[in-house]
């Protein structure tokens, strides 16, 4: 009975110290828990043998504890090696940022945010592709930019010495103050401007005893340290749950469900403007810097993103970015209140339900189908193109008439007839590609420019040796190839000439849209 006792007390021992907890914090409570319960065992056992084993395997484990924690510090510091020049090579660039109102977000079926908008822009400069992945915890960010999960944070970071162990911090994009965040008195509204400034903290010194909440591995936990150092007396930080942002901290007061916060006061002066109910006027910290992050070992990738930094800061397009999501306050608000609003309403737009409706007649995820609508006519049913498409999902005349339609410009009559139409390319190119998700990619292609040019396109990558079932880097290629004479003039081509750019292109962005609406649309 006692070595199986022992044996279980090593077990879990062993699993806690190979276990890699996300955050140190619950990693040191699990295994104080099991000491404590080690100790509750050993004033149970009066038996001596018994009591010198317990403290036997207390002591290893406690050993076993730091050398633990001395390895974990050696993990935190691995970067993997990978610069700009593998980055091009692979051709896509992982940007790792988080999920709020100003830095990505989708709005009326459309992505959006200040990150979102520069790491595009970043990526068509560096000649790749982007793929952006959404980390809530600040702490993974970091380990997953070492790691190589992600090659930069785009994100809204505050540049600390603390910080500059792990990571290197591109030039800044613009300097930021922390602020208090509190709520004003519940009368506000009908009493005078100086009744409320009597009752706000303007001094910090009032700030010793207080319990302030901060979004878990921000700087603010850090600054507060240092403020309650200042002023010479506690103040009892709190940090939030890492699925919590600035943003839901601050929520938080203006419902009162916790008093006081800390936010940079660019995001501050966003929410003040929706919360009519908060203060954001307390400073708590001189200027600071904010940048993003890469690795310490990718220097190259650090310069090159330095230089179209300083470039791009020159030239008006960088403010009028930053202004659109930082300082348009009414942009701000609609957003806030409209249910396309991913972060609230969660809605892509208005005929959501009715492209469920219809998708399921397709059998695809109806967010693909969206994701197509808003390529198409970005969700307005009377959209007409150059060509004469008309309606949610341009459709041409003749196709329009071949289903049914009546009136084109009717959301359910055009989703209906787009749907058979997309019914009928899935059957055509159903023998010829097995593979249903590969299958997408070439109905999607046809949808666009017509079946005879993906059939040329099939027919050259076959003939010169490249996958003619396969699109990415295979057929998609041979459509471009199309606007060249020696292709689009070969036996095997019945169409000729196509330049199959805005097709290839449809395809990526109908794709990519997708993939961020299931990030944030159920």
């Amino acid at each position: 009975m006692r070595s199986v006792t022992i044996t279980c007390i090593l077990e879990k021992i062993v699993f806690y110290l190979n276990h890699r907890a996300q955050q140190t914090v619950y990693y040191v409570w699990n295994l104080w828990n099991m000491i404590e319960q080690m100790l509750y065992n050993l004033l149970k056992n009066v038996q001596k043998g018994m009591k010198q084993n317990y403290i036997r395997i207390l002591f290893i484990g406690l050993f076993l504890f730091s050398l633990s924690c001395s390895h974990r510090e050696e993990k935190s510091n691995y970067m993997v090696d990978f610069d700009i020049d593998k980055i091009k090579e692979r051709g896509k660039i992982v940007a790792l940022t988080g999920y709020n109102a100003y830095s990505y977000f989708i709005y009326r079926g459309k992505p959006m945010g200040f990150e979102y908008d520069l790491v595009n822009r970043l990526a068509e400069h560096l000649d790749v592709e982007v793929e952006i992945k959404v980390v809530r915890d600040l702490d993974q960010m970091f380990e997953m930019l070492n790691n190589g999960e992600g090659d930069i944070i785009s994100f809204n970071l505050t540049v600390t010495k603390e910080r500059n162990k792990y990571v290197d911090f591109t030039t800044h994009l613009n300097t930021s103050r922390q602020v208090l965040i509190q709520r004003k008195p519940s009368n506000w509204s009908v009493i005078k401007l100086h009744e409320i400034e009597n009752q706000m903290i303007r001094n910090l010194l009032d700030l010793e005893g207080k319990t302030i909440y901060v979004q878990h591995s921000s700087a603010y936990a850090e600054r507060l340290k240092n403020l309650s150092e200042e002023i010479g007396g506690d103040i009892n930080i709190i940090e939030a749950s890492p699925e919590l942002s600035a943003e839901d901290l601050i929520k938080m007061v203006a419902d009162g469900e916790i008093e006081y916060t800390v936010a940079d006061d660019n995001v501050a002066k966003l929410n003040e403007s929706y919360f009519s109910s908060i203060d954001t006027e307390t400073f708590i910290s001189f200027p600071q810097k904010i940048a993003w992050a890469v690795r310490k070992n990718a220097p190259v990738l650090k310069n090159e993103i330095n230089k179209w930094l300083v470039e791009l800061k020159s030239k008006p397009d960088f403010y009028v970015i930053y202004n659109r999501y930082y300082k348009n306050m009414n942009a701000y608000q609609r957003r806030m209140e409209s249910e396309y609003f991913s972060n609230t309403g969660g809605k892509i737009s208005e005929y959501d339900e009715v492209i469920q409706k219809y998708a399921r007649n397709l059998k695809w995820d109806w967010r693909m189908l969206a994701s197509l609508i808003y390529q198409e006519s970005k969700f307005k049913p009377n959209a007409e193109s150059w060509a004469g498409a008309q309606g949610l999902m341009q459709l041409m005349p003749g196709t329009a008439e071949m289903f049914g339609v009546q009136n084109v410009n009717d959301p359910h009559e055009s989703i209906s007839a787009g749907i058979k139409y997309l019914n009928y390319l899935d059957s055509y190119w159903s023998e010829s590609i097995t593979d249903s998700l590969e299958r997408i990619k070439f109905v999607l292609a046809s949808y666009n420019i017509g079946p005879g040019h993906i059939i040329d396109a099939r027919n050259l990558a076959e003939k010169y040796g490249a996958n003619p079932n396969v699109w990415f880097d295979n057929v998609e290629q041979y459509l471009l190839k199309k606007s060249e004479k020696q292709y689009y003039t070969d036996e095997v081509v019945k169409l000729g000439y196509s330049s199959g750019k805005e097709t290839v292109n449809y395809v990526k962005q109908v794709l990519t849209r997708f993939e961020h609406y299931k990030r944030f649309i159920s």
